[in-house]
């Protein structure tokens, strides 16, 4: 007997050296799936990667590094099953007729696509992490607004299109006969997601009417703060105090809106209360005083005005007004302080102080 007989040796309808050649399949595989996903990774970032931009290379391979992975899987474990037969003893019908045949061929279909899918989701992902980073190399914020919005279209497009492909081939749907029968079923649906249409108009209406941009600052209802994304169902503000508002797109495009980044100057206007022990030469140079320091702060234009407007229950008021050439709130706050504190420092320096509210209570001696 032949040493390599045994390899023509049957069992459950494979010879050993079928079982062999699977054996060294899923080997080989396992071996070789990490340097082919690294050389797919290479192609694929040739095709859309950009090699100035710093860390991009790392950023990519983290996002292909499993949709790869996983789909190089399926491809060996295709291979490796192809190369067994099943048992006729078994009775397993034809691929084409339900049964496990069919349910194994439309499961590597259906995960095949997947993976397939998967990767390009995740190249969409980081071509709009490359247009971010060449957006943020610009001026303008347009394109700061409308990359984030065109790769979640980008998105949406890959996931329908995956949707079709697997309706198609896995499922063998008549998908052009399917979308006609969905059209009266889609009018049903376009109803009871009205509030998610309304939405989804919303959005395009600020790409189109630009209300605001990215990196503006807006008031909407009591909620002030800094536009951080606009997406298809909502508008992601960042308030002063640091926390995420989301805010519906229907909801800023029919409601009043404030843009504050549009301003070229902040206002700022406060009541100051002096006692009313001051003296009408003591309010004259405070209101010259603070009239000069609004007129002449760097941060500040020629338009502030200073003074004495009222005679309040306790106090003698005036009414300071100024402009701050910013639109940043840091910088508002800054300059509103620094001028807080000269103007503190004026009043004491004409021997003056602020008011507070007093009651005056009078006694009637009365001698019987």
């Amino acid at each position: 007997m032949d040493k390599l007989d045994f390899l023509n040796i049957v069992f459950l309808e494979n010879e050993v050296k079928d079982y062999l050649v699977f054996i060294l399949i899923l080997l080989f595989g396992y071996i070789l799936i990490s340097p082919i996903s690294s050389y797919l990774r290479k192609i694929i970032f040739r095709i859309v990667g950009n090699k100035n931009h710093v860390g991009g290379k790392d950023e990519f391979d983290t996002l292909l590094k499993k949709p790869l992975y996983y789909f190089l899987l399926l491809i060996i474990f295709y291979f490796a099953f192809n190369s067994l037969s099943f048992p006729e003893s078994w009775g397993l019908v034809d691929s084409s007729e339900l049964g496990i045949k069919m349910i194994l061929s439309k499961g590597f279909s259906f995960f095949l696509i997947i993976t397939i899918f998967w990767t390009i989701l995740q190249s969409v992902e980081y071509l709009g992490v490359r247009l971010k980073f060449r957006a943020e190399q610009t001026e303008s914020k347009v394109d700061d607004q409308l990359i984030p919005f065109a790769i979640e279209i980008g998105k949406v497009l890959v996931f329908i299109f995956a949707v079709v492909v697997i309706l198609a081939n896995v499922f063998d749907q008549n998908v052009t006969a399917l979308a006609a029968g969905l059209g009266v079923g889609g009018v049903a649906v376009a109803l009871a997601s009205k509030e998610s249409l309304e939405n989804l108009l919303g959005s395009f209406t600020i790409f189109l009417d630009k209300p605001f941009q990215v990196g503006d600052v807006i008031t909407i209802g009591a909620i002030t703060g800094m536009v951080e994304k606009v997406g298809f169902r909502s508008t992601r503000v960042r308030t002063f105090d640091k926390s995420v508002v989301t805010v519906p797109n229907k909801n800023l495009v029919n409601a009043e809106l404030d843009n504050l980044g549009v301003r070229p100057v902040r206002r700022v206007k406060i009541n100051i209360g002096l006692t009313y022990s001051t003296t009408v030469e003591q309010i004259k140079n405070i209101v010259n005083d603070i009239q000069k320091l609004v007129d002449d702060h760097k941060q500040t234009n020629q338009d502030g005005k200073v003074r004495f407007l009222n005679f309040g229950d306790s106090s003698l008021d005036v009414m300071v007004l100024y402009f701050v050439r910013s639109n940043e709130w840091d910088n508002l706050v800054d300059t509103q302080q620094e001028i807080n504190f000269k103007i503190i420092e004026i009043v004491k320096k004409h021997g003056s102080d602020f008011a507070y509210p007093t009651t005056s209570v009078f006694l009637e001696n009365q001698n019987n």
